[in-house]
């Protein structure tokens, strides 16, 4: 869905509740804000590298580092907070990330 601008099937990853926390912008929850926030977005090949996670009946975590392109440089880091739906999908309830850069 990132790589094809697939907004729509990115929003569908989240709980209908879930919330994307970007820098420098206000945390956007719900379907629409989440739409909002990937529209003009994606493309490029998105590198996720998880260095920890976990999981206890319906709520799970990943913590990882990302980077975009071919290359090996990470530019940032990265929480995903998962729920387990009724049908056993898990689901993202909140996205943050956070790159390396200092302002």
């Amino acid at each position: 869905a990132w790589r094809a601008r697939d907004v729509e099937g990115l929003v569908a990853l989240f709980t209908s509740d879930g919330t994307v926390m970007q820098p420098g912008r206000t945390a956007a929850r719900g379907a629409a804000n989440i739409a909002s926030v990937y529209r003009g977005q994606g493309g490029s090949p998105l590198r996720l590298r998880p260095f920890a996670y976990g999981a206890a009946d319906s709520v799970g975590y990943i913590l990882g580092a990302y980077g975009y392109g071919e290359g090996t440089s990470e530019m940032g880091k990265f929480t995903l907070t998962l729920r387990r739906a009724s049908n056993g999908k898990w689901l993202i309830a909140s996205d943050m990330d956070n790159g390396n850069t200092t302002r």
